[in-house]
């Protein structure tokens, strides 16, 4: 049974049997301080203010019973699948792959790696390792999810801009119907998140639906 629940451009059509959430990259590295976040110079409380809400979003999932995928933007400890342009980018005070006050960045297995404590997987949640902005880039993530059936997928996560558009949009590619919970997701930079979502809601939902957790909380009471 589809349920419709009310967001932005126009209702999105839940199918409860066939859902899944997505958390992106609410690692310790994007959001605490000495991460990689925090060495580029961004004002990592931004990110830990939704933590709240994402718990609360990812509860409401293991309530119901439905799917939940977990991701991390990490990297094989020789930094193989790192291309060295990446490591490069930027004008970070730590690079991908050095060693910060939580191990090394963004390093599959170091303390900065792994998800926030509050928002921590639990046996039998999908939990992937990517080593590019988006989820299903060398991940396997497309068969896992066509195997569960899922067509419906509910995004959350950082950042909104990055990791999170382009996972959406790889998404919207391979055929599935993306909604974007807009208090579970954040940016360092609140007009990209803005700019971001109004992209995703143009043309009819070009990219996918938006709505507030509230909005989807009520419609599947």
């Amino acid at each position: 049974m589809t349920v419709s629940v009310p967001a932005r451009p126009y209702p999105y059509p839940l199918e409860p049997a066939h859902v899944a959430l997505v958390v992106i990259d609410m690692q310790r590295d994007f959001i605490e301080k000495g991460g990689f976040g925090d060495s580029l110079g961004n004002d990592v409380a931004r990110l830990e203010a939704i933590v709240p809400t994402t718990a609360d979003l990812i509860g409401l999932f293991r309530a119901k019973g439905w799917a939940i995928v977990h991701t991390r933007e990490a990297h094989l400890p020789d930094l193989s699948d790192c291309p060295p342009a990446k490591i490069r980018r930027g004008n970070a005070s730590l690079r991908i792959g050095e060693t910060g006050s939580m191990g090394r960045l963004l390093v599959r297995g170091e303390p900065g790696n792994q998800i926030v404590d509050a928002l921590a997987p639990m046996a039998g949640e999908i939990v992937i390792d990517k080593p590019g902005k988006g989820m299903f880039w060398a991940t396997g993530l497309h068969e896992k999810l066509q195997a569960l059936g899922i067509t419906h997928l509910v995004f959350a996560g950082v950042t909104t801009e990055v990791c999170v558009q382009t996972s959406m949009r790889e998404a919207n590619d391979r055929g599935y119907e993306s909604l974007l919970i807009e208090d579970a997701t954040e940016s360092y930079f609140p007009q990209f998140k803005a700019a971001t979502i109004e992209m995703m809601v143009a043309q009819g939902g070009i990219v996918g639906w938006v709505t507030p957790l509230a909005e989807l909380q009520k419609a599947v009471a």
